[in-house]
């Protein structure tokens, strides 16, 4: 298996030959003039729910960071090498985005892994179950509550988790001083991949609502 795949470059000629020869100015200016955008969203790597589709983006709209369920470590500088932090502070620092959103989406895998953490892992490094870790307490809460189904649990947790990276990241020094100040807004949301509906949470209550 050593052939480009096919797929991809299928796509890109469609690409090339549409969507970029008809925006050919915009990515003009975009190269010749950098990248301004707005929004930072922090999503999950899942090929279900790219935020570039879920809120119809153009080139240089939103600035995207994606890992396993969305998740966003706490302000840690000293040791490992952090990839979402390199992120969140080129976002906030360098390009000076006015929003950050957390979005989580339904039948996260990555959830469903810390929600069953006695599963066999994919491989003896367990990377997926040392990074679902983060998880730990939150998932231990959730999975205990009675009178829930497993798809229930689910929700719950891909919803707590979002609600725990809103917290990690006000953590980060950077991020608490401009959102302090009225410079920075911080926002989940939810995206239900079979109904292709998004839930915004509410920053008061931590409630989730269908947006309209």
């Amino acid at each position: 298996m050593t052939d480009f795949p096919g797929s991809l470059l299928t796509g890109y000629r469609a690409f090339r030959d549409g969507r970029h020869a008809q925006e050919s100015a915009r990515y003009r200016a975009l190269a010749e003039h950098g990248q301004t955008p707005e929004v930072m969203v922090i999503a999950c790597c899942d090929s279900r729910s790219a935020p570039e589709t879920v809120f119809n983006a153009g080139p240089g709209e939103i600035f995207v960071v994606r890992n396993v369920a969305n998740l966003v470590p706490p302000y840690e500088p000293e040791g490992s090498l952090h990839g979402v932090a390199a992120a969140l502070e080129f976002a906030v620092q360098g390009l000076e985005v006015r929003h950050v959103v957390v979005l989580g989406h339904g039948r996260c895998g990555g959830i469903h892994a810390a929600l069953h953490p006695e599963a066999q892992p994919l491989s003896p490094d367990d990377f997926i179950g040392k990074w679902m870790d983060q998880l730990g307490p939150v998932a231990a809460e959730v999975a205990a509550r009675a009178g829930l189904t497993d798809a229930e649990r689910q929700t719950a947790l891909e919803r707590a988790a979002i609600g725990q990276s809103l917290a990690n990241l006000r953590t980060f020094p950077f991020v608490s001083v401009r959102e302090g100040r009225g410079r920075l807004g911080l926002h989940g949301a939810w995206f239900d991949i079979a109904s292709g509906a998004l839930w915004t949470m509410d920053p008061a209550t931590g409630a989730f609502s269908r947006a309209e």
